[in-house]
């Protein structure tokens, strides 16, 4: 589809990654973020928080810029013309590729500076800041690469341009190409040209090769194939733990203070993540994401289990602010770590069952788990049970509202319908009916619960009035058939109430900020998939063609929208958000039989 023609916003970025590393880079060619040694490690770039670190290039007479992605690859080309008709491409990525039985993906990114036309004048800025924007790191130089060292950070660019003109950011005429390799402070075993083509080659193949083994549906294409790139740099890959985005501390909306740090793993996001991922066979995010959550079910030993965790399994992310950073568009506060750690949301059960109950019947995967990792399970399923009607933070992280969430209580239903469905394909006759037994108990307690007859629609807590756009997805996750008059009354009384424009808002009461000021972009793909179930296939569909005009030039969405000016604000790049287009995508597509 045509994008709309919109002006430059702060998030029109570009990423790169390989599941260690990723890194956002502008329009013009800047690096604004990059985090070492690891997603959720400290930004050395770190300007998108407009603090002074950056990896860019000037250029004299600078016209007009572009930027796109190879096809079907996570490797970004950005072209600079000049007045004089001097042409720079950058070519920008990190590696990933098979490498000796393994996945090669270091914590690495290589910058190729192609002349197309002319001698371009240019200078690199590069500087490199630690501790969160407190400290600059002084370079130091070697021969042909710069080496920035920190108590917590180490690494070296390595480049085939001449070395005192990067430091200095001379400007100088680039009269052939030049390469950039920043990795670990390590010798490269080859030249940097000859490595970071190497490099390049076999990291296209590895994404041509992902890209076609997707199953995807036959309209809309390039969004879901962007969307589920977008979702594997995502992933770290070590662990199988997915981040909820890249960054930290994008507001909500101007002004907001809702500024947080979501380079974590969310238990409820990642289980989005890995559902969408698997409606398109990509089946080795959910065999990472296993190990990852069999781990957090073997620590909580049949009890609370945190609803967000660090990537490596961290358990405390004590939540800092990074003081020495203005912020993004210098509204602050620069949030480190993540409160929500600390909360309770029982929703957090149902989605672990839910995420890895999918292996349990895939016979595509390697090993599949069995009856010993059913019985792993089954402690999450009690305290599903026992959590189901009682107050928690809820969905959307409320810091001093509790309720009974309506969402929370699906999730625990979710959880005992998922355990006696998997237990029925094990065999496990008398742990079927167990299950099956206590998922209707929780079932008939909601229906009772948090249906409003005056209000025509169930509500977002039990015995309340105020309308939750969460409680959307009853249908996706088979609590309820999509043609029950009470859930077509709820999708009607969301579109009456949270509905602006052609999107729609979480919910519209006070909470400890205040009222929200944008759309949450999830809440409206649930929206657009609920009225296509309800049978306005018609109107799912231009309402999603709206949605994906939204996206940033490179088919990239964040958290929120402004509902007025279509401007993108929250972090960045969410994953929610592009699990969206690839659900909507599936459930509004015409089959390929249909087309053939």
């Amino acid at each position: 589809m045509t994008q709309k023609n919109k002006t430059e916003q702060g998030l029109d970025l570009g990423i790169v990654g390989n599941g260690t590393v990723a890194g956002l880079i502008d329009r013009r060619g800047a690096y604004r973020w990059l985090c070492l040694p690891r997603l959720d490690g400290e930004p050395v770039f770190n300007s998108l928080m407009n603090g002074g670190g950056t990896f860019g290039v000037w250029m004299e007479g600078l016209e007009k810029h572009s930027q796109s992605y190879e096809k079907n690859t996570a490797i970004l080309r950005t072209r600079l013309e000049a007045k004089d008709g001097s042409i720079l491409e950058i070519v920008d990525f990190s590696p990933r590729f098979d490498k000796n039985g393994r996945t090669f993906r270091p914590a690495a990114v290589v910058r190729q500076f192609h002349v197309i036309a002319g001698e371009p004048k240019i200078a690199i800025t590069l500087s490199v800041e630690a501790e969160w924007g407190k400290t600059k790191i002084k370079p130091k130089r070697g021969v042909n690469h710069i080496r920035y060292e920190s108590e917590d950070t180490r690494f070296r660019i390595t480049t085939d341009a001449p070395v005192s003109y990067v430091m200095n950011g001379t400007q100088f005429l680039l009269d052939n190409d030049v390469t950039f390799i920043l990795n670990a402070d390590e010798a490269l075993a080859d030249s940097v040209h000859a490595l970071a083509d190497d490099w390049y080659r076999r990291t296209a193949s590895y994404w041509y090769r992902w890209s076609r083994s997707l199953a995807i549906p036959i309209e809309w294409q390039d969004a879901v194939i962007r969307a589920a790139i977008t979702l594997k740099l995502c992933v770290f890959e070590e662990t199988g733990g997915i981040v909820a985005a890249l960054t930290t501390s994008i507001p909500e909306h101007s002004g907001s203070q809702r500024n947080w740090d979501y380079r974590y793993c969310w238990i409820r996001d990642a289980y989005f993540s890995v559902t969408a991922l698997n409606r398109l066979s990509e089946m080795e995010t959910l065999e990472h994401y296993m190990r990852w959550v069999r781990n957090i079910v073997s620590h909580s030993k049949g009890g609370h289990i945190q609803p967000v965790y660090g990537i490596s399994l961290e358990e405390k992310l004590t939540e800092t602010i990074a003081e020495a950073l203005p912020g993004y568009s210098n509204m602050g506060p620069v949030r480190v770590g993540n409160q929500a750690a600390e909360h309770i949301q029982h929703d957090v059960y149902g989605q672990i069952v839910l995420g890895v109950a999918q292996s349990f019947f895939d016979k595509r995967l390697l090993n599949n788990p069995g009856l010993a990792e059913f019985k792993a399970l089954e402690p999450v399923g009690e305290r599903a049970y026992a959590m189901h009607d009682q107050p928690d933070a809820g969905i959307w992280e409320f810091r001093t509202i509790a309720q009974v969430h309506t969402s929370s209580a699906i999730m625990c239903w979710a959880a005992c319908d998922r355990l006696s469905r998997i237990a029925a394909h094990l065999g496990q006759t008398d742990r079927k009916t167990y299950w099956e037994e206590r998922a209707g108990l929780i079932h008939q307690k909601i229906l009772a619960e948090a249906w409003n007859e005056e209000r025509n629609a169930f509500t977002a807590a039990f015995g309340g009035e105020a309308l939750d756009a969460s409680v959307l997805l009853m249908a996706e996750i088979g609590f309820i058939s999509a043609q029950d008059p009470r859930y077509v009354g709820t999708v009607e009384a969301i579109e009456a109430e949270l509905r602006e424009g052609d999107h729609i808002y979480r919910y519209k009461v006070e909470d400890d900020f205040g009222r929200p000021e944008t759309a949450f972009t999830a809440c409206t793909f649930w929206y657009i998939d609920a009225l296509s179930r309800i049978g306005r296939k018609d109107e799912a569909r231009r309402l999603f063609e709206n949605i994906l005009s939204t996206r940033n030039h490179l088919g990239l969405l964040s958290e929120d929208v402004d509902t007025e000016t279509g401007e993108l604000w929250g972090n960045f790049p969410q994953t929610y958000c592009m699990v969206g287009i690839i659900n909507s995508a599936a459930l509004l597509s015409r089959k390929w039989t249909e087309t053939i």
